[in-house]
């Protein structure tokens, strides 16, 4: 008899086994995939509706406040130590488009508020290129709110009638201490695939079945989650702040997972509401802001750290006469120690001085990513931006681009930001505008004839309604912003510090 006929015990082909095999785990998958689709249709087990598996609360006041007497759900002053005044009326009119902007402190407009951040002058761009609407920009940037915070603010405005969310996030996820101790201890293969299925309605309805029918879902989240306070405690707030932070390549990691995590929650929270989603990349400066802590690689012998010090001493010494000469010299001790940031970055202003823009922006980068301290959103978060972007299908503005594209050697720096992230009002306008474009884009927006010159009158006269204390007040924010940015509360601003790291 032929092998192609051959028949087992029970008298069922080696074939005919196989394509059993293959049906049954069709079958399984199909009513797999029924199942979630039923979820899905019926609102059943969004992910976000649960805790966050990472960290969790001690405590959650809402953002906003019913103001019995106006009518208007208010910021109350509680929370102005991070977040601009702002409101919005009780009862949406029905001509209303309600946006609610959330990030941190770029949001908010820093060093200046609200009144200049992005968030007003997209409202005043909206009602320029279409005043049939009425347009309602809110602004909920948080001073120092990392992703994780945005998360509740985010659900609790669900209950506010929004029409889009807004999410610019990524500068202060490492402002805070907390710990991933319980994610150590899985296996990697197995924290992956948990990573997964997380995002699945079944695994989500059948582990909060499980876990109600063991009793486990009074467990306090100290037990498996780091919890945090109700308001921010950066580590940079306390003096000498800055030497907390060490190399922790596993915890950074661990940081940029949940930054990603975060971001598919409030995606999923907005769509299962049936809310709009625009996502922004905020920018940073490269070429002008040197990194806030160096340190070198471990594992270096003596000899290494003694002919690495050599050379980028050496290399300070040409600074001035022979750009090349120093370059070469900070290429030496980087291939020693790849890892030293002040070192990539003072490559990277040798780099600028020589004309070779695309290795100074590569230098700069790598700076940014080395840095010990980082207050700069890290390149795998803005690539994990993109990635969410990308697999959900929401829009990405990238101001980034969009404000290096306007910088000298199209590398940003302190001609479009005021500091190590925070762009200048000018920069805030040309944000709005960008934000405007892409709801045109998406459908969400039109405009009218002749809407630019209504909105350069527009912001003429809103900037004109600002008085001079508004900007004194910035500028003396700005000191204390750098300060404190530095580690340092009381301490030098931060131009002081980099002509100290130069000499």
């Amino acid at each position: 008899m032929p092998a192609t006929d051959a028949v087992d015990n029970q008298g069922k082909s080696p074939k005919k086994l196989r394509l059993y095999r293959v049906v049954f785990v069709l079958l399984g998958f199909g009513i797999f995939g029924v199942a979630e689709l039923i979820c899905v249709l019926f609102g059943w087990g969004r992910p976000a509706d649960y805790e966050d598996p990472f960290v969790g609360f001690s405590r959650i006041h809402p953002l906003f406040v019913l103001n019995q007497g106006t009518g208007r759900y208010e910021i109350p002053k509680a929370k102005q130590k991070f977040f601009s005044p702002d409101s919005f009326p009780a009862e949406k009119g029905g001509e209303t488009f309600r946006i609610f902007s959330f990030g941190g402190s770029t949001v908010k407009g820093r060093p200046y508020s609200k009144e200049t951040s992005f968030t007003t002058w997209l409202g005043l761009t909206l009602q320029a290129a279409d005043p049939t609407q009425d347009w309602e920009s809110i602004n909920c940037g948080g001073i120092s709110y990392a992703s994780y915070r945005l998360v509740p603010m985010v659900r609790e405005c669900l209950d506010y009638e929004p029409d889009l969310f807004i999410i610019c996030t990524g500068h202060n996820e490492f402002l805070e201490d907390r710990t991933y101790e319980h994610l150590k201890e899985m296996p990697e293969t197995l924290a992956t695939s948990h990573s997964l299925v997380s995002r699945l309605r079944t695994y989500t309805l059948f582990r909060a079945a499980l876990l109600n029918a063991t009793g486990m879902e009074t467990k306090p989240p100290s037990a498996d989650r780091h919890v945090m306070a109700e308001d921010v405690e950066a580590l940079l707030d306390y003096r000498g702040g800055l030497e907390v932070y060490d190399r922790n390549d596993q915890w950074t990691d661990d940081v940029i997972h949940h930054y990603e995590h975060n971001l598919r929650a409030m995606i999923a929270m907005a769509r299962g509401a049936g809310v709009k989603v625009l996502l922004v990349k905020p920018p940073s400066n490269l070429r002008d802001s040197p990194p806030f802590k160096s340190q070198n690689k471990d594992g270096l012998s003596l000899d290494e750290i003694l002919e690495w010090e050599r050379s980028t001493s050496e290399a300070k010494g040409h600074f001035r006469d022979n750009q090349a000469a120093a370059a070469e010299l900070l290429e030496k001790a980087l291939r020693i120690d790849d890892r030293h940031a002040l070192t990539w970055y003072e490559l990277g202003k040798c780099r600028e001085a020589l004309g070779q823009t695309a290795r100074a922006r590569a230098a700069f980068l790598k700076a940014r990513e080395n840095d010990i301290c980082p207050l700069r959103m890290l390149t795998p978060m803005e690539k994990a931006l993109e990635r969410v972007a990308n697999e959900t299908g929401i829009p990405l503005v990238d101001a980034h681009a969009l404000l290096e594209s306007e910088s000298r050697l199209r590398i940003l720096g302190s001609d479009q930001l005021v500091d190590h992230i925070h762009p200048s009002i000018e920069g805030h306008q040309k944000i709005a505008d960008a934000l405007l474009a892409e709801m045109v884009t998406q459908g969400w927006a039109k405009r009218g004839i002749e809407w630019s010159a209504k909105r350069d009158a527009a912001f003429k006269s809103h900037r004109a309604s600002l008085d001079q204390n508004y900007f004194i007040e910035a500028q003396r924010a700005l000191y204390g912003l750098n300060s404190w940015a530095a580690g340092r509360v009381d301490g030098p601003p931060i131009e002081s510090r980099e002509k100290a790291q130069a000499e």
